[in-house]
């Protein structure tokens, strides 16, 4: 399992950024949502006519949610010593 991408989100609300995985080879998901819930980070995925594109055993959206957190602070080290 791997990030393919990610992009932070603008401040203000509770979506700390939004990435695109793949979770086994071959198989990729776009447009997941990192959150900043009460319970910690959660993961969703994109919605589609009200419903969702795709869900997560709680043990895959901990790991994605892990993944995507060391991506956006593996990110802002960078900027910071750019």
């Amino acid at each position: 399992m791997k990030i393919i991408s990610i992009r932070p989100a603008p401040p203000g609300g509770n979506t700390l950024a939004r990435f695109d995985a793949e979770l086994a080879p071959g198989i990729r998901a776009y447009g997941l949502r990192l959150v900043q819930a009460q319970a910690g980070l959660r993961v969703f995925g994109a919605s589609i006519a009200g419903g969702s594109s795709v869900t997560f055993v709680p043990e895959v959206a901990a790991r994605l949610a892990q993944l995507a957190q060391g991506e956006i602070a593996r990110d802002d080290r960078a900027k910071e010593t750019a």
